[in-house]
Order: C-alpha cells, then structure tokens, then sequence
C-alpha cells in the first residue's frame, strides 16, 4: 500500500537548536510518501538538502532505521525480541530537520512521531550509527566493527546516540523521546493501554546531494505511475542514480546501467547524462565497471585497514555482467538520432564535470571498449566453453543474481554469455562505424575495433549453444509432476504446454567443467532486448519463460526468476521462495522482458506465425504485470497457492526468507518507459488471478 501526502513544517521548539523548514524554503519541491509491503513501512521525505527513509518493522522482533542517501548512511535501533506483536503506527508526516553539531558542522535529517501499540516492551538490543553496510552487515551478522557501539544517554524521558565518524569529519545522531509510557533505562514501557508514543529524530553530517526532480529528471513529468514518479525522483541525483531504499542507498554500476537503458525514452538528456557519467567517473585504470561504492564510514573503514585514516572513496569491482552494459547504453544513447547532435559534446566533456580532471567522456568509454574486445577476443578466435567469461578469482558471485546460490553452483552466467557479451560487441562496433570513437583511438587500435562485428556475430552464433539443457518428454513430465506435487501448486496445464517432444531450455549457468546447472530462468529477457535470434530460436525461447510454471516461469503472482523442475532435488532446495534468487518474482524482470518482445515484435523479418505467438505472450505478460502492479516499484516479492490462486507475499515478511525487500527500488521504476502496446490495458490496480 501506498500513500502520498506534502510535508508540513513542525513547531520550532519540538527540537532543542534545531531548525524546520517547510516547502516554502527547501532547496527543490518536498517529496513524501509511504510504502507498506507486509510487516514493514517505509516512509520517505526528500526535501531540499534532506533525503531520509524510515524503515520500521514491525513484530515479536521492531526495529527502526532512518537510511540517508548522503554519504550512504543511517542510524537505527534494533530491539530484543518478545512474545507480543508489535505494531508501528507512523502519526503524521515526517519532517525535514536542519541543525549543527558540536563543532558547527550542518547535519540534516528528519524527525517522526512514532506509536507502537500491542503493550510492547522495548529493550533496546542495540543501536548503530554508521554506514548503511555496517547497518545491512550488523543486520545479517550481528556484528560490529572497532569504534563503532554507541553508549545510550538516557535522561528522563529521553535516550539518544551520538557520535563522530571514525575519522573525525562527519557525525550522527539519533534521538528517541518518549511521550506515552515510560523509560527505564534503555527500556520503554508501554501506558496503561499498551502503547508507546515516542517522537525519533535520525540526523546525519554527511554531504546532502543535489536533487534531480521534475523537468529535470522527466522529459513528461506527470506521465506514467504517480507512485513510479516518485520512487524514482527520491533515487535520482545529479551525482549518481540510488540502486533503492534502504539497503542499497548508494551507487551500483549494474543498476544504474540497466536502470537508464530501460528509461532511457521517459529520462531528459540531462540526467541520461548525469547517469552516464557516474559510471564513467567509476571506471576501474583497465575500463572495468564499478559494482559499488565505499563513501562516508564505510570509506573510512576500509582506508583504515591500510592504515589511512581518510574518507575518500574507493569501489569494488568484482561483478562480471555490468562491464558488458556500458557499451549498449552507450550507443542507444550516443546513435539516437534524436541526439546524435549531442554525442561529440557529451565525449568530449570532462567526467565528473568541469572542476575534475579526470579525462573525457570519451576516452574514458573507450578504456571500457577496449577491455571488452581484449576479454572477448578468446571465445572470438576459438569458440570452446573454457573460453567464455567467467567468474573471478575466489568471487562466487558474477551477474544480478548476486547471492551466493544464485548461479546455482555454476562459474559461466547465462546472461553475460549469451547476451550481455555479444550486445557490447555489436554496440562496439556500431559506435566505432559512426566515427564518435575517432578522437579517442589510436591508430594501431583501428583494426582491433573494426574487427567488433565479427566478434559479436562469433559470439551470437556459438555462445548460447552451449548453455541448451534438453530433457525427454517423458522425464519432463514426471519432473513437473513432482515439483508440482512438492510445492503444492497446480500441475494440469503445466504439463498440457509441454507438448509431446523434448523439453529444452537456456541453463541458468554452466559449472566450470562446462556442465549446464539446469535450472530455468528469466534471463532470456537480456537476449530478446539486445539480440536478434532466429525466428524459430526466438518463438522457442519464449515458449519457455511463458509455459504455467512449474514447466516454465509463469505464474498468477508474476513471472518467477528460477524454476529448478528439471534440477536435482539438492538443487531445488536452493531455489525456494524464501531464496533471493529462487521461485520469487523480481519486478524489473518482468519489465525486461516485456521491452524485449516489444523489440523483437518491430522486427520485420518474423514469419506470421512468430509474430502471433510474441503478441499472445505479450498480452500474457501484461496481464500478469497489471495484477502485480501493486508491488511494481519493489525489489522483488514471493507468493503462495491456495484456493485455486497464486497470491502474493511480500519478500521478508516470513521468518524463513533470505533477507528482506527493499520498498523502493530504481530498477523497478522502468515501467514509466516501459509501457504496454497500445489496445492492451494499461498497469492498474486489480486481484491476483490464479494460473490453473
């Protein structure tokens, strides 16, 4: 559920030294709405320099965090767990907070007014102002790093955190004042009627960013979901693109790359631009792209284990899929005839804007380029399975399905072999044949880039083939069989779409000995939106992802990532729905592979019958995003069957889920340009229907 309203200012003397603002002064438009998704709310406020998501989570285990996009931190209180279920209840709109610390530094933050009600007793287990990684790890691991506890200070009715950042150059604060029930300690304790009311107030001293929004974000700022809008307006900065709330409140290469691919006709060039650049500022000396980022403590933290005691940024680059993305948002954005006038310029700028140093656009992209065609060349000259891009060196994790089981065990990825690899190429070697990329190559690398085409057609033809996984008939139906019977969902039309030949389909991964993991996945999303498959290939690739799940991945509640059927029960055990990566549904997957069959529908080389059958999945895919429309803007979600339906199921509401979903998530907002033909019905709020 989710609920817009516009701040309002609070009175100036609910916070000692502290200054509100209202609407009428903040830097750029106030932004506030809510999103609830199972036992967690999250409400957001970006208004002028302040940026905040509180989180609660309610239960027999509350907690409470405020995320900041500055400097990607957060302050948060986890509470010991008790038998009652609590319930937050959030009365009023947040409220943007400007104040000063100690040595007169700004911070900024919000402040709330929170109730609990269910007679909770709150015991507070920990708290912990920091970095949101230390926050995320503190979370999962229940640990924390040298220097970082906090001793409460508790007065009366009031408990408060404060601290510097390890280094000395920011500070946090968190406030709890109590103004129904009782404080004991570091304990609160419910009224006579069993609630607690408390104002929270969350602050931070790291640098606000500079807000995209409107006009400036939009090139049709009111078209489009409301909700879509404003989750993506509250992820947009000049600086850099969020990944989402409140675990992921920072920079990742492959989300903001993704992200602006699919966007790219609903975003101004402006903020194309910005987006762009973040990811050529992030660049690794050899064009590697950047996963992540390590700013504010968690910088801090990291430069101190070389025994540097200094904030500055470093990044990681242990992701494989995103230094394949570069190279086709590149040229979507730089041949769009449309602004193909801007192209020179956008190279020729400096990165990171004028005042840096740092290189052109231009040169920077093609540092990436080169990398590309220097690890492709292999499978190029002699296509063999050892020759395809793997995984790292000890990294067990390489594309988006970032969890450690989610390639199944496997060390080649599906979507970066089969897709992503051979996209980069043919966008290499269309951008080299505009002549953009003259300026920035040297003479003796002109043959090297010329030779790009031939690269991705080699790629293309020779790659996918060996991820084919082909199961007999006869087995095939026993599989759906028993998965069916095992996850307790409807098995007759499952195997009706089987058909009566072989089953085949794409493996999720291959191990290193080359064998296919044959789990079924959603990933053929990557191939209909940057490739050009066979006709026959391509009516058999989406005959697979659209058979009723379990023979393919359709299901009532969505189009599910995985489908491990046709696995070892050992495997399928892997991908559950309470797996990250398993039997749930990621929002942003569904988008792709909706832009896809809009791309290969304006095709003019299919056969009618190819055409019929992409329209027919078409319309079934829309359907089954408009009946999901009202978790479009989260991360993922999970489901269940009972009374004839799938139904959904917020990720991170059972105890036996991986982790939790984030509420806001700027991959999920690309249904603003991804949008459903025309005579098909739009994304609206409607039941769950049931796939029988």
């Amino acid at each position: 559920m989710r609920v817009r309203f516009s701040p309002r200012a609070w009175p100036v003397a609910a916070l000692t030294s502290a200054v509100f603002f209202s609407a009428a002064v903040a830097m750029a438009g106030p932004l506030a709405f809510h999103v609830r998704q199972g036992r967690f709310f999250n409400a957001f406020l970006r208004q002028g320099p302040v940026a905040a998501d509180l989180v609660l989570r309610s239960g027999p285990d509350p907690r409470l965090i405020v995320a900041f996009p500055a400097g990607d931190s957060g302050v948060g209180i986890w509470f010991d767990r008790e038998p009652r279920w609590a319930r937050w209840r959030l009365l009023g709109p947040l409220h943007a907070v400007r104040t000063h610390d100690r040595h007169g530094r700004p911070l900024y933050g919000i402040s709330a007014v929170l109730e609990l009600s269910g007679d909770p007793t709150l015991h507070v287990h920990q708290a912990v102002l920091s970095s949101i990684r230390v926050l995320r790890d503190y979370g999962s691991l229940g640990r924390l790093p040298p220097g970082i506890a906090t001793p409460a200070q508790v007065s009366a009715q009031r408990i408060a955190w404060a601290r510097e950042r390890l280094d000395g150059g920011a500070a946090y604060r968190l406030t709890v004042q109590v103004l129904r029930g009782r404080v004991e300690g570091t304990r609160v304790l419910a009224d006579r009627r069993g609630v607690i009311r408390m104002r929270v107030t969350g602050l931070t001293g790291e640098p606000p960013l500079t807000p995209l929004a409107g006009r400036q974000l939009l090139r049709h700022p009111h078209a489009g979901s409301a909700a879509a809008r404003d989750t993506l307006t509250f992820l947009a900065y000049r600086q850099k693109f969020l990944a989402g709330s409140w675990r992921f409140d920072t920079y990742f290469g492959r989300d903001t790359l993704m992200s602006v691919r699919l966007l790219m006709p609903a975003l101004t060039a402006n903020a194309i631009d910005d987006a762009l650049d973040s990811v050529l500022e992030r660049l690794s000396a050899h064009g590697q792209v950047a996963h992540e980022e390590d700013i504010g403590e968690e910088a801090v933290l990291e430069n101190l284990k070389h025994g540097v005691r200094s904030a500055a940024p470093s990044y990681t680059y242990l992701m494989i899929d995103e230094n394949y993305m570069l190279a086709p948002d590149a040229a979507a954005w730089l041949l769009n005839p449309r602004e193909r006038a801007r192209a020179a310029s956008f190279l020729a700028a400096p990165v990171g804007g004028a005042e840096e140093r740092r290189g052109t656009h231009g040169a920077a992209l093609v540092r990436n380029l080169r990398f590309v065609l220097a690890s492709a060349a292999p499978f190029a000259r002699d296509p063999v399975r050892a020759h395809l891009i793997g995984l790292k060196p000890g990294v067990p994790v390489g594309d988006w399905r970032d969890s450690n089981t989610g390639l199944g065990g496997g060390y080649y990825p599906y979507d970066v072999n089969a897709a992503l690899v051979p996209a980069a190429l043919d966008s290499i070697a269309r951008l080299y044949a505009s002549g953009l990329l003259n300026p920035y190559l040297t003479v003796a690398e002109r043959p090297q880039f010329a030779h790009a085409a031939r690269m991705a057609q080699v790629w293309s033809e020779r790659a996918s083939q060996l991820f084919t996984v082909t199961v007999a008939h006869a087995a095939a139906v026993r599989d759906v069989k028993e998965y069916a019977a095992t996850d307790a969902v409807p098995a007759r039309a499952a195997v009706a779409s089987l058909g009566r030949g072989p089953v085949s389909f794409p493996a999720l991964s291959l191990q290193r000995s080359g064998r296919p993991v044959p789990v079924m996945q959603s990933d053929v999303g990557y191939v209909l939106l940057f490739g050009k498959p066979a006709p026959r290939t391509l009516q058999r690739l989406v005959a697979t992802v659209m058979r009723p799940f379990p023979a393919g991945l359709l299901t009532g509640a969505g189009l599910v990532v995985a489908n491990p059927a046709f696995a070892s029960p050992a495997l399928a055990a892997e991908f559950t729905r309470n797996a990250y990566h398993g039997t749930v549904v990621w929002s942003w997957q569904q988008a792709l592979l909706a832009a896809g069959l809009a791309r290969q529908l304006r095709r003019t080389d299919l056969p009618p019958a190819v055409r019929v059958h992409l329209q027919n999945a078409e319309r079934a895919l829309w359907r089954v995003i408009a009946a999901t429309h009202s978790m479009a803007n989260s991360e993922l979600w999970s489901w269940t069957y009972g009374a004839g339906h799938y139904h959904i199921r917020p990720f991170g509401s059972a105890s036996a889920d991986a982790s939790e979903a984030d509420a806001a998530q700027l991959w999920s907002t690309v249904y603003l340009a991804v949008r459903p033909p025309a005579g098909l019905m739009r994304p609206a709020h409607r039941a769950v229907a049931g796939t029988h």
